[in-house]
């Protein structure tokens, strides 16, 4: 199939024959002007896709993409007390500890202080897990005609990495205004009732920081630290993909069919955890760029890039500062995408068992 045929059926319908295995047929009107002609050639993708019996037809969405934002918002809900602490530490120089921010943060805000702006990237993770999800499988599927293979054929590890890569950068068009809502929202010192402390905070909700934030500083003010988070989400979301199809390839008893195809557990929970983990060891840099970026004019402006505020963070608290929050990034991704993986894969096998 040449490349704008296969660029033309990725928005087509997808037909899944008796073995599950997925065709693109490039449209209905296509197939109709074949059907008129008076020959066809037999190794035609359109003649396999008809002529395999029997064929279903039904129009869906890839499952990665249907079931991405299910998962991520498991892993936001899961995880997002220890973003928070990250975050603080990340931002906030007064803490130097994980259990000293714990404890202060339970001290002044109780237990909502861990959770404040949970919200956001609950509301948009459908649309970003099918920014990701959708680039990543549809780059993926781009490489492999490019490439020839048969459609059992595994993907090679640089398409796997590249393919990744194009579906983190994807994200950040529609992740960076949730993202910076909620990094402020988390930043921001909100006592609770009852506390001590009397401060009005200046963001009374997500919707209200939105709009406070584009009204002073601008539609582009929402965009602040996209820079940082796609060099963050771009190599991490490559790295994720890749050790875990590696590490599944690696562990699996019969590598002779693709990842998805088959479901070891074990080895699912443990490259789900790995390739988490090993995202974020990537990713981690520039979340800490990005975190200051996004909180920078929250009281004044202190850097005037995303070079200028790595070149300061180091040159006042050392190469250190940009690896602050990693064992909590570790500690977090391993079990979350654990989790996630499995749930993955499970709703997966289900949705094959149905077509």
């Amino acid at each position: 199939m040449q490349l704008a045929d296969f660029i033309a059926g990725s928005v087509g319908v997808i037909f899944q024959n008796e073995e599950g295995k997925e065709m693109f047929c490039i449209s209905s009107k296509k197939k109709e002007t074949h059907a008129e002609s008076q020959t066809e050639p037999e190794d035609s993708d359109i003649s396999k896709c008809r002529d395999d019996p029997p064929v279903q037809p039904m129009l869906r969405i890839y499952p990665s993409a249907l079931m991405g934002d299910r998962r991520r918002a498991f892993g936001v809900a899961v995880g997002h007390p220890l973003d928070t602490v990250k975050v603080k530490m990340q931002t906030q120089r007064k803490f130097t500890g994980v259990w000293q921010c714990i404890r202060s943060i339970y001290r002044t805000e109780g237990m909502y202080g861990f959770y404040k702006g949970m919200s956001m990237p609950i509301i948009t993770v459908s649309v970003s897990s099918s920014v990701v999800f959708g680039t990543y499988r549809n780059a993926l599927q781009v490489f492999h005609q490019l490439s020839f293979k048969s459609a059992d054929a595994p993907s090679a590890k640089l398409h796997i990495f590249l393919s990744g890569l194009a579906g983190g950068i994807a994200q950040v068009s529609v992740m960076s205004p949730a993202d910076i809502v909620k990094v402020r929202l988390q930043c921001q010192n909100e006592p609770y009732e009852g506390s001590d402390l009397k401060a009005r905070p200046k963001y009374r909700g997500p919707m209200h920081c939105l709009f406070t934030i584009a009204r002073e500083e601008g539609i582009l003010g929402l965009y602040r630290g996209a820079g940082a988070l796609a060099l963050r989400d771009g190599p991490s979301f490559a790295t994720y993909f890749l050790v875990y199809n590696t590490v599944c390839e690696w562990l699996s008893p019969d590598n002779s069919q693709p990842v998805g195809k088959k479901t070891d557990w074990k080895v699912v929970m443990f490259a789900g955890g790995l390739s988490g983990t090993c995202g974020w060891c990537i990713g981690t840099p520039m979340d800490v760029i990005k975190a200051r970026l996004q909180t920078d004019g929250m009281d004044k402006r202190r850097y005037r890039g995303l070079f200028h505020c790595i070149r300061e963070s180091v040159r006042i608290e050392g190469p250190g500062v940009l690896f602050k929050g990693l064992v909590l990034n570790c500690i977090r991704a391993f079990p979350v995408n654990m989790a996630v993986f499995v749930m993955y894969e499970l709703v997966l096998s289900l949705i094959r068992t149905e077509s």
